[in-house]
């Protein structure tokens, strides 16, 4: 998904579930920060003081740069979150392992996600690992049928829209990639796909590398994220994973599905601006908010943590502060690298699933 979805939707869900202004922000600027924070390594401090992070995104995330791309402790944790075809931990699936990476949305693994960020709500960072894990949760839905891998499953032939060929959708793959051939195109993640897994609007089909058929309806699934996102969240706030909730209401979901289906701009920051209108008129009823997000630079929670600096320049020393432990920028890092941890080594061998 987009900045439109991982950023607005996902502060309108948490109001929606019960979540104060400051609350919600936190975890839809953290949801969204997962496609930005692409830098990686240690911040040295006058003082002596280190602090080290490390990326949950690639550089402008698209898919070019394919060295970086073979990650599996950015893809997967982050983005791709395997599926285990669907099943509980105590059930494997059959055939070969990739069974196991495959995406499938609301899986029983992203579930006991879930779950783990809610017993760990205690922590100073727990609405930025809230944050986190709710991108990759949404995710689930617009990355389904795909792995975070190299691998064939991820292959895409025969694209149609709205029930039409695209003719031209080869060329766009071979335009976007500087000209390469699509056949030439390593299958990772959704790469073929170009960004249409992510794209709200779209009505569309396509042909795995499987020879499988495979029909996409992202209006219809991007609401159904939305509702169960704000099940997660009400969970989240009464302590109870198992509770029963009620989610979005009806009228809600319909409202989301239609104004996903109607703003349908290829720019993702026209879509962005849109719903940001709409929460400053108060049309979801939740009172007007003016709601904003930098991703760099001034007014950005990296600059705020660090002041100014230039990323590019080698050996930089930044000026320390208490402020420092308390900023979102280290509290969202903190909460990554937990994420990353609790998902590699303590929920997917669960599974029965090792990537790292």
């Amino acid at each position: 998904m987009n900045i439109d979805f991982h950023h607005a939707v996902t502060y309108l869900v948490a109001r929606v579930a019960g979540f104060e202004h400051r609350a919600a922000d936190i975890v839809a600027h953290a949801a969204q920060y997962v496609d930005d924070a692409i830098g990686e390594g240690v911040v040295r401090f006058h003082n002596g003081a280190m602090y080290q992070r490390h990326a949950t995104a690639h550089r402008a995330l698209n898919y070019k740069n394919f060295a970086a791309l073979g990650s599996r402790l950015v893809w997967i944790p982050y983005h791709f979150i395997p599926g285990n075809a669907g099943l509980p931990a105590d059930e494997a699936p059959s055939g070969k392992f990739i069974e196991r990476l495959i995406t499938r949305p609301n899986s029983h693994v992203a579930q006991a996600m879930i779950r783990e960020v809610i017993r760990d709500a205690d922590r100073p960072y727990a609405l930025h690992r809230l944050g986190i894990a709710s991108h990759v949760f949404v995710d689930t839905w617009a990355h389904q049928g795909f792995a975070g891998v190299n691998h064939p499953i991820n292959e895409v032939s025969q694209v149609t829209r709205d029930g039409h060929p695209d003719t031209t959708f080869t060329q766009k793959v071979s335009s976007f990639f500087d000209g390469w051939l699509h056949q030439a195109l390593p299958p990772i993640g959704h790469g073929a796909a170009l960004s249409w897994p992510d794209r709200p609007f779209l009505r569309w089909s396509y042909v795995n590398g499987r020879g499988e058929h495979v029909v996409r309806d992202n209006p219809r699934d991007f609401a159904e994220a939305a509702h169960e996102l704000c099940r997660a969240f009400q969970r989240y706030r009464l302590d109870d994973p198992d509770a029963d909730v009620e989610g979005l209401p009806e009228r809600l979901r319909t409202e989301f599905q239609a104004r996903f289906t109607a703003w349908d701009d290829r720019d993702e920051q026209l879509r962005h601006q849109k719903w940001l209108a709409a929460l400053a008129a108060d049309e979801f009823g939740i009172g007007p908010v003016k709601l904003e997000y930098v991703a760099q630079g001034e007014g950005s929670w990296k600059h705020a943590a660090l002041g100014d600096f230039a990323e590019r320049e080698r050996g930089l020393v930044h000026t320390y502060s208490d402020d420092f432990l308390r900023s979102d920028w280290k509290l969202f890092h903190d909460a990554a690298k937990a994420h990353r941890r609790s998902i590699v080594d303590d929920v997917l061998p669960r599974f029965g699933i090792c990537v790292a």
